[in-house]
């Protein structure tokens, strides 16, 4: 825990102010003289807002800083996961080293939080995840990573997956992820009833990719639903992509809406430009916890994308047709408190007291902000300078 005085910036666009930080907490906002010893720093009038937050990647997948991958495969869901599986040990994607290479990228950019789905597979066994949580502890001064256990090939149709997700938790993974119970499994009962099973038995939260469209992911959400209510795990379920809620029924996406802020089901989003997605503008008016993240960047999967929350933000207002300052507003909040409320992050934000994790930015208002993505000034994790210029003070492997 660090101590700084941060000199001339403007809290979420608003009047210019110093920000002062004790012992890696903020301590005050007002105009300061440095105390003897103390670190300053000058905003230049920069932005500043609340760390930003990857609340849905793979650390483990990104072949950034690799050969080229050459991708001639046809781009159909169950062929990526089983090629991913199958190959990555010979394409050379090293789970610690990529997870390094992405996760030092989010920091530089002014991320501070990372949830990260990591595979699990009888292939595999947990020595990928065990890969990431080397990189957590490595990076454990510049970023948080909270690890989802993620077993992407499927339970039903693997079998001594259970096993492995069990051991996992046991171990310290936070949250137990799944993957369309229908389209993957074929066996939707069977897997959501392990799934919950097992988020009780270890007191931790669900993080499910729901890539099923229309009717059928409509069919699964329901699913999921009645076991949030029978197993009391309201505030505990997060519906990743969640493409059902882009379809083209109105109504019966608003019924789909209204339950999930019953129930305080989080949706994370990705604004995935090939697919129907929700809306982020609609369940924010139903007040639903929407997060972001960049989900996997220039993998076996795609050559798409970068270790940056607001090149991902750009993304995501775009697909959802948003223009106006007040929208890109929002789709600053959804990759920065809206994830952060996700995934519960305590101390959050630029109040007095909250963690001092925060980025600057570039630009006269958020919105500016949102569209410019210039590198950010300066990253500060725990009242400590991490990041100048999009540049960590990490070295990537």
């Amino acid at each position: 825990m660090h101590d700084l005085l941060l000199r001339n910036v403007r809290p979420m666009a608003g009047q210019s102010c110093d920000i002062l930080i004790r012992h890696g907490k903020i301590a005050g906002l007002g105009s300061y003289r440095p105390e003897d010893g103390m670190a300053v720093e000058d905003g230049n009038g920069a932005i500043v807002v609340p760390g930003l937050i990857d609340a849905h990647t793979h650390l483990d997948k990104t072949t950034w800083g690799m050969p080229w991958h050459v991708n001639d495969r046809p781009a159909v869901l169950r062929g990526r996961i089983d090629f991913e599986r199958e190959n990555r040990q010979e394409i050379g994607i090293d789970a610690h080293r990529q997870s390094m290479r992405h996760a030092i990228g989010l920091a530089a950019n002014g991320a501070s939080h990372i949830r990260s789905h990591v595979d699990i597979d009888t292939r595999h066994g947990l020595s990928l995840v065990e890969g990431v949580w080397k990189t957590r502890d490595a990076l454990k001064d510049i970023i948080d990573i909270e690890i989802v256990a993620f077993p992407q090939s499927g339970v039903m149709g693997m079998p001594g997956t259970v096993e492995l997700l069990d051991e996992a938790l046991a171990q310290g993974c936070e949250v137990l992820g799944g993957i369309d119970p229908c389209g993957i499994d074929r066996d939707p009962k069977g897997q959501l009833d392990i799934l919950f099973a097992l988020a009780v038995r270890h007191g931790v939260p669900i993080d499910i990719h729901l890539h099923e469209a229309a009717d059928l992911g409509a069919f699964t959400m329901e699913l999921i639903f009645e076991r949030i209510r029978a197993n009391g795990m309201e505030g505990k379920v997060a519906i990743s992509h969640a493409f059902a809620l882009g379809m083209n029924d109105y109504v019966r996406v608003g019924k789909l809406i209204e339950e999930i802020a019953r129930l305080d089901v989080a949706i994370l989003t990705t604004g995935a430009p090939s697919v129907n997605v929700p809306s982020i503008m609609r369940l924010k008016e139903a007040g639903v916890r929407v997060g972001g993240g960049c989900d996997g960047i220039r993998d076996t999967w795609g050559p798409w994308g970068q270790p940056d929350m607001l090149d991902r933000a750009k993304v995501i207002g775009m697909k959802n047709g948003l223009r106006t300052d007040q929208e890109l507003a929002h789709v600053l909040h959804v990759v920065s408190k809206g994830g952060a409320d996700v995934m519960r992050i305590d101390g959050y934000g630029l109040d007095v007291g909250c963690n001092a994790d925060f980025t600057l930015l570039t630009g006269e208002t958020l919105a500016h902000a949102v569209v410019d993505t210039a590198p950010r000034p300066l990253v500060v994790k725990n009242g400590r300078v991490i990041a100048r210029q999009g540049k960590a003070i990490v070295e990537m492997p």
